[in-house]
């Protein structure tokens, strides 16, 4: 017999991700600020705590996928294809700034 995630507990994995991605993204903001400053090693800190948080919200996803995958039946809403969007763009924006940290310590006159 097939399990049945209730629209709850989607919705709580839904939650999570977002949690997880925004506080990334926000992050990956301080980032570029700190790349701007010339901070690079703090720009580099914070990116590795953004990719912890990415991973962990990647992690909700892949439980959600692996249930799916045994069968549990899960009913998508529109909060759980928000959250997916929301990861997704977050994963970009830190492969970006990863890309923009190595850019800006090439073009600095302050390097560290």
């Amino acid at each position: 017999m097939s399990q049945v995630l209730s629209p709850e507990e989607v919705q709580g994995v839904a939650f999570q991700i977002i949690l997880e991605s925004g506080d990334a993204r926000s992050m990956i903001h301080e980032a570029f600020e700190m790349m701007r400053e010339s901070k690079f090693e703090d720009a580099d800190t914070k990116l590795t705590e953004a990719k912890e948080a990415v991973v962990r919200a990647h992690g909700a996803q892949t439980d959600l996928l692996q249930k799916y995958a045994g069968g549990t039946a899960i009913d998508m809403d529109i909060i759980m294809v928000h959250s997916q969007d929301h990861l997704m763009t977050t994963m970009t924006l830190r492969e970006v700034a990863a890309e923009m940290l190595h850019l800006y310590k090439q073009v600095s006159p302050n390097k560290q």
